[in-house]
């Protein structure tokens, strides 16, 4: 128990100084990034920007500050015969691979539960900040449980638009119901359609019926009722995607929930649960990475050449690392199922990294 505390102790405080270390060298990049971008602004509120997209940059390279960490460890540990005294004490590389290991998954654990949700609130800060310095309008669409609502605006005024549900490409609203405003704030005007088509520049609507809102009275009086109707519209199908945010925008606590609301909007949730599975699989994946790099740097140091072993354990993770992108990818487009695609690549990597330890071992 003893050692296993001294390997799990040294590997934590390996990973957190390489975690440091990359969280200085992006902050500096970033901040001159931002200062390019926004010369304007002050230096506080560039730094402001910088500080939010810290959290992100640092949970995006977290495979590889693992990889490295446990390159580090034990290319550390062989230099200084400690593995030779551990085999020499009758224990086998698995075994002593038990307290990174353990290490690894509870970084993975963490990482979900509690980072997440701090990557997810500060990521949506930063696009909501940067779009705000650089003149951009807030998303245009929302989903509730009543269904989902939409904005444009134009120089005549605001026009709300709500919908029971919507086709999986949102070309297309059912049951929809705009309210026109007046640039004052005042109401215009009331159309409701049973379907509402987004075509170039315009919305076509179909079963239609209007009222008139300004007129005063009953409206319900002169409210018109006609087969067909078209309405200018600014927005694109692809501006109305893109409201919806990144998955990464979303606490994983909340993921599942907004699922179910986009599910019940009839819009397609498969990014987004592509997104919620390679999550919960990120700790397998974790541990993998752990098992990989191992498997090339626990030999002592003269028994190999350590910069190819270096090299061959930071190779391996990034490929599978990519793999496990390119499964996202096709999940992500429906060409493999979400379970599938999400946590075959770390189970994979689990498994040819456990090979690679029995074939490289002696016992």
């Amino acid at each position: 128990m003893i050692l296993h505390y001294y390997f799990a102790r040294k590997f934590a405080w390996t990973f957190v100084l390489i975690a440091g270390v990359f969280a200085v060298l992006l902050t500096l990049i970033d901040l001159v990034d931002e200062l390019q971008d926004f010369p304007d602004l002050p230096f506080q509120e560039v730094l402001g920007i910088v500080l939010l997209n810290l959290p992100h940059a640092n949970y995006e390279i977290l495979p590889l500050v693992v990889i490295l960490a446990t390159v580090a460890l034990f290319i550390r540990l062989a230099r200084s015969s400690e593995l030779v005294v551990v085999r020499a004490a009758g224990r086998s590389a698995l075994h002593t691979l038990l307290a990174p290991l353990s290490v690894a998954a509870v970084i993975g654990m963490l990482s979900i539960t509690m980072l997440n949700p701090i990557v997810a609130a500060s990521s949506k800060r930063y696009n909501d900040v940067v779009n705000t310095a650089m003149g951009g309008g807030s998303s245009v669409l929302a989903i509730a449980s009543e269904g989902l609502w939409l904005r444009q605006g134009s120089p005549q005024g605001q026009t709300v638009i709500h919908a029971a549900r919507a086709s999986s490409d949102v070309s297309t609203l059912f049951e929809a119901t705009f309210i026109s405003f007046a640039p004052g704030g005042a109401p215009e005007q009331r159309i409701t359609a049973e379907s509402a088509r987004l075509a170039q520049g315009e919305w076509q609507l179909r079963d239609v019926k209007i009222w008139d809102l300004e007129a005063g009275g009953n409206p319900e009086a002169g409210a018109r009722i006609l087969t067909e109707l078209s309405l200018p519209s600014e927005l694109t199908q692809d501006r109305i995607i893109d409201s919806f945010g990144k998955p990464e925008y979303i606490s994983l606590w909340d993921l599942p929930d907004f699922i179910d609301e986009l599910e019940e909007a009839g819009f397609s949730a498969r990014r987004y649960a592509m997104w919620f599975q390679m999550e919960l699989a990120r700790p397998l994946f974790l541990v993998a990475l752990v098992m990989v790099s191992a498997a090339f740097t626990m030999r002592h140091a003269r028994l190999s050449n350590t910069g190819i072993s270096v090299l061959s354990a930071v190779m391996l993770g990034f490929t599978l690392h990519y793999i496990r992108n390119f499964a996202q990818i096709l999940g992500e487009n429906g060409q493999i199922p979400v379970m599938l695609a999400a946590w075959a690549p770390p189970a994979a990597s689990f498994l040819l990294a456990a090979g690679i330890l029995l074939h490289m071992e002696d016992g």
